[in-house]
This record gives C-alpha cells, sequence and structure tokens, in this order.
C-alpha cells in the first residue's frame, strides 16, 4: 500500500472534463504582456541600438546577455517553482520585473545621462544590465504560466486548447506591437539619435501599458489550479531530474521545441532587416509584413483548438508546419528584389506554419509530463533554457558574421539579390531547423488517445 493520497474518482473526473470558453480565455491572455514586449525584443532591439550608434556585434552582445539570463533564470524558477508551487505569485512578480525594466531596454541609456558619458562601453553594459533585469522577470511569467497548464487539467484536448488560446492571444499582442510601431513611425521622425530613443521610448510605454492590462484580468479570472494544490497535500515527494534524464520522449521534445524557437525568433530577429535592406522595401513594410505574419497564425490558432488531439494529429500538424516553412525559406533565400512584392504571400504561409509548429511543439511537453505534476516546472523550464541559450549565441553567431562580412546592398541593381547573412537568418536558418524539427518528430512516440473536445466551442457559431 502507497502512502500517495489518492484523488477520489468525482473529483478525478473533474480534472479529466474539458474547459469551458471562459476558463481558456482567462488563461489566454496571461501571456500578453511577455509575448507584446518579446515581439518588441526580437523584432526591433537589433535594429534600434544599431541605429543609435552600438555597432552589430555589441548590439548582439546587449541581446545575448538578455537571453543567457533569461535561460539560467528559467532553471532556477522552474525548480522553485516545483518545490513551492504558487504560480499565481511567480507571474504576478515576474509582471511586475517586466514591466518595470522594459522602458529602461528601450528608454535610452541612463547610466550615460547619470554620469554625463557618451561612451559606448558604458552604453553596451547599460543596456545588457537592463536587458539582463528583463529576461529574468520575462523567464518568471513564461515558466510559471507553461507550466499552469499541466495543473489546470489532466484532459489532452484541453492542454491543446490552452495553448492554442495562448498562441492566439501571442498573435494579438503581436498584431497589436506592429499597430502602435506603425503609428509611432508614422507620426514622429528618427532623424536624430534622441528623437530614436523617443521613438522606441514610447513604443515602450504603449506596450507596457496595454500588456499590464491583460495580465490583471489574468489573475482576476484564474484560479490557483487545484491539482498542483492537490499534489503539495499528498505525500507524493517530488520527481528528480534524473526521472526526465532517463527518458528518449525529454529529449525528443526538447529537441523539437529548442528548433521551433530557433525558427521563430531567428526569423523575426531578421525579417526587418530583410525587408528593408535586402528587398529595399517601403519601410511601412518592416510592420506590415511581420501583421500578415501575425493575422494568420492567429486565424489558424483559434481554428487549432477546435480538433480534438491526440499524438498522431499533433506530429502530422508540427511536421505540415515544418514542411510549409521549408518552402518559404527556400523562397526567400531566391527572392529577387525585383519582385520582393511576392513577400507578402510568402508572410501568409510563414504565419501559418508559425501557429502549426509551435502550437503542437509546446503541446508535446504536456504529452510529456502527462499526470506526472511533480516535475512539470522543471520540464517547462529546462526546455526554456535550451531555447534561450541556443538563440542568443545563434544571433550572436549571425550578427557578429554580419558586422565583418556583409557586403553593402546597391539600390541600383534592380535584379540581383546578395546572399547576405540575413537572408540566411531568414531563410536557411527556420528551414533547415525545420527538417530536422520534422524529422525528429516522424520517429516520436506520442500517446494516440483522442479525448473528448472542449464542453462550449471557442469559435462563435
Amino acid at each position: 500500500m502507497t502512502s500517495s493520497v489518492i484523488v477520489g474518482e468525482d473529483e478525478e473526473d473533474s480534472f479529466t472534463k474539458p474547459l469551458g470558453r471562459l476558463s481558456v480565455f482567462y488563461y489566454g491572455v496571461g501571456h500578453m504582456l511577455n509575448d507584446i514586449t518579446a515581439s518588441c525584443w526580437f523584432t526591433y532591439l537589433l535594429l534600434f541600438l544599431t541605429q543609435i550608434g552600438l555597432s552589430p556585434r555589441d548590439a548582439a552582445i546587449v541581446m545575448l546577455s538578455g537571453q543567457v539570463a533569461d535561460g539560467f533564470a528559467t532553471i532556477f524558477i522552474g525548480e522553485l517553482i516545483d518545490r513551492f508551487g504558487h504560480f499565481k505569485i511567480w507571474h504576478a512578480a515576474g509582471s511586475l520585473l517586466v514591466a518595470i525594466s522594459f522602458s529602461s531596454v528601450f528608454g535610452g541609456c541612463l547610466p550615460c545621462s547619470v554620469l554625463h558619458s557618451t561612451s559606448l562601453t558604458i552604453e553596451t553594459l547599460s543596456y545588457s544590465t537592463f536587458a539582463a533585469i528583463f529576461n529574468i522577470g520575462w523567464a518568471a511569467t513564461q515558466v510559471s504560466h507553461m507550466a499552469m497548464v499541466n495543473c489546470i487539467t489532466l484532459n489532452s484536448t484541453s492542454r491543446v486548447a490552452l495553448t492554442s488560446s495562448r498562441n492566439a492571444f501571442s498573435m494579438v499582442a503581436n498584431l497589436g506591437l506592429y499597430a502602435i510601431a506603425l503609428v509611432v513611425f508614422g507620426v514622429s521622425k528618427a532623424d536624430t539619435k534622441e528623437n530614436t530613443e523617443s521613438q522606441y521610448r514610447w513604443i515602450a510605454y504603449s506596450c507596457i501599458t496595454v500588456g499590464c492590462c491583460f495580465v490583471i484580468i489574468f489573475l482576476m479570472g484564474t484560479k490557483e489550479p487545484r491539482l498542483r494544490i492537490n499534489l503539495r497535500e499528498s505525500n507524493r515527494t517530488r520527481i528528480p531530474w534524473a526521472y526526465w534524464f532517463r527518458k528518449l520522449l525529454y529529449y525528443q521534445v526538447a529537441v523539437v521545441y529548442l528548433l521551433t524557437r530557433l525558427v521563430l525568433n531567428v526569423s523575426q530577429a531578421y525579417l526587418a532587416f530583410f525587408v528593408i535592406d535586402d528587398l529595399q522595401m517601403a519601410q511601412s513594410a518592416k510592420a506590415l509584413i511581420p501583421a500578415i505574419i501575425y493575422i494568420c497564425s492567429f486565424i489558424v490558432s483559434v481554428m487549432l483548438q477546435e480538433i480534438p488531439w491526440n499524438g498522431k494529429r499533433l506530429k502530422a500538424y508540427y511536421c505540415a508546419g515544418g514542411i510549409i516553412w521549408m518552402f518559404c525559406g527556400v523562397s526567400i533565400l531566391l527572392l529577387p528584389r525585383s519582385i520582393n512584392s511576392f513577400m507578402y504571400a510568402i508572410s501568409v504561409f510563414i504565419g501559418i506554419a508559425n501557429a502549426l509548429i509551435l502550437v503542437t511543439a509546446i503541446s508535446m511537453q504536456s504529452v510529456l509530463i502527462g499526470s506526472e505534476l511533480g516535475g512539470c516546472a522543471f520540464v517547462c523550464g529546462s526546455l526554456s533554457f535550451l531555447d534561450k541559450m541556443s538563440c542568443g549565441l545563434a544571433l550572436y553567431v549571425l550578427q557578429s558574421h554580419q558586422s565583418a562580412t556583409s557586403p553593402q546592398v546597391d539600390v541600383n541593381i534592380q535584379h540581383s539579390f546578395n546572399f547576405s547573412v540575413t537572408r540566411y537568418g531568414l531563410g536557411l536558418v527556420p528551414a533547415v531547423c525545420s527538417f530536422v524539427g520534422v524529422a525528429v518528430t516522424y520517429f516520436m512516440e506520442l500517446d494516440s488517445t483522442i479525448l473528448k473536445p472542449l464542453c462550449q466551442p471557442l469559435l462563435l457559431e
């Protein structure tokens, strides 16, 4: 006889029942502050830092410092959440730190103003410090929010619905950013360093205001997960790290999640550079093309919430998204400036592929965790650690190489293109990562049980 406290049949049944629309909605908006600030981080940070005078290598150092801080914070915070619980407290504390520090990332060099210095070294150190602080808060919010999925319900279809809802509102957050950016870039000119800093400061303040409103909705509408409370009240011990390291599925899911994040983050970081520098499109395109991507991702994410999910479908949809990205990557590599308007069509398929691979990759984590809730935060944290470190290193290597070898674009050459680092970052890297991700997913063994869909449809009839 074990010492575990067994949950009653009725209570256990309630944990496997499909969730309602409102519960999914409240959970979905909880990551909006992280999403809108992360979108600004990956889309505009490198562009902003180079516009105010930092070299591409120094700009990459700032981003790498944030990614490294984020990576180590996810491991540490995941362990603390597994030990002590309190998802909502961690979420609220992380959101507060994000709101306080994010404006300093895009708000100019505070130490430079205090010390009356124009040193690029001090400027790089200042931005790196605030980037690290911002990412620590971001990690606390991300890990607590992701791990919460597995403790809200044991129903696999509802878990995918929660993930899809989170991804759908992530698309809303990204669209909100580009709408804000379009207005700010349209009404103000960036003819001086001070004006450039002012532009991005207004974007940062607007992002924080919008994101904090949704954090409040999440905290008021979502209860602390009962499954985690029941686990803490029982005599079951926390699952050790070694348990996960002995599972083949852990490594497979880790590789797929890492590659998925590389596809999304590296492509997002180089999209604005590619549109403006390589394709020589209008300045408005650096907001319009990302907006098209996120509109398509939002539509697909909402549609994915209506599907009864099992392991085979997760694998099939991930492979479909990966294959679409491979074709998009090849198209970007070969796209000449003479038909740069074709980028609008490519962006539609990128949006579809992004939604498919992200929703299914995150849902694979839930399949891995199953009912083993004693280590759910560690799984989310460790996978996020791999994601942050790999993305930071990849962007640093690409940026460093670009500073040394990337040629200047000749605007008089209308029918040719050069294989720039920007083109590789947006086309080749995501295509290769997608190919490897599809190959790993194909050989996964996931549970094939189909559970009932949500008790209420998320789409209005």
